[in-house]
């Protein structure tokens, strides 16, 4: 795909940006000529491009959301808001929640994705052309077994997005999902070798059988995922807004 640089000057802030599907939208974003903003946990900041600048925020502590405003003011107008931070608890069936668990991953993949949201709002705004993204999950429209807490949170965090488009389009400002499929990630391989380990498929038995299962033949990628990213922030996506675009290679 060939890069433009359509997003020169403009100001990206990503959250968990230091990895994963957060890194990739935060790389391709500046590709694209982003000055990127990378708020992640502060033993994560290490791991991020000198050029980008970084910024400790704990979106499951207590001061979050001032500390969101706080970067917000003195950031002032900002075109890309990328609320991406999110915690994949153990699986568990419904007999068997965790009160603790529970509340942790809804602070972050809820609260967090709506306090960011906020904290931006105005900056998005003044922008003039202001495009927020959520990061959803296919399992913010669907369920399977053993994942209540994830699919719960997921199902939250399209209905902040919705609500938030609603709030947020009047003053010109665009807020999307995204929602990934199995992606082809670290993360993903790591727990097909913990499922291998406990009796499950071998792992290269265990993504072939998911590719079987698209479409397209394989697995999703994060740069399948950065992409579209791309897209719904820049120009071209000027008339999208309170959508959920699913990333999962055709899953059948």
């Amino acid at each position: 795909m060939a890069m433009t640089h359509d997003l020169e000057g403009r100001t990206a802030v990503v959250t968990g940006a230091a990895q994963g599907l957060g890194r990739a939208i935060a790389d391709r974003l500046a590709q694209a000529g982003a000055r990127i903003v990378a708020v992640d946990l502060p033993d994560r900041l290490t791991l991020l491009p000198d050029i980008w600048e970084g910024v400790a925020v704990d979106l499951s502590a207590s001061t979050a959301q001032d500390d969101l405003h706080g970067l917000a003011s003195r950031l002032g107008p900002v075109s890309i808001v990328v609320a991406n931070a999110g915690l994949v608890p153990p699986w568990r069936g419904v007999e068997s929640l965790d009160a603790a668990e529970w509340q942790r991953v809804m602070t972050v993949n809820v609260w967090g994705v709506a306090i960011t949201l906020g904290a931006f709002a105005a900056g998005l705004a003044a922008s003039g052309h202001g495009s927020a993204l959520v990061m959803a999950s296919i399992n913010g429209y669907c369920a399977h077994p053993k994942q209540v807490l994830y699919t719960a949170s997921k199902h939250a965090a399209i209905g902040v997005m919705r609500s938030a488009a609603q709030d947020l389009g009047p003053r010109g400002v665009r807020v999307n999902a995204l929602a990934p499929g199995p992606i082809a990630t670290e993360a993903l391989t790591d727990r097909m070798v913990m499922r291998a380990a406990a009796g499950g498929l071998p792992v290269a038995d265990a993504l072939a059988e998911m590719a079987s299962g698209t479409m397209l033949g394989r697995i999703a990628t994060p740069q399948d995922v950065a992409n579209l990213a791309h897209f719904l922030a820049g120009d071209g996506a000027a008339g999208l807004t309170g959508h959920v675009y699913p990333v999962e290679a055709g899953l059948v």
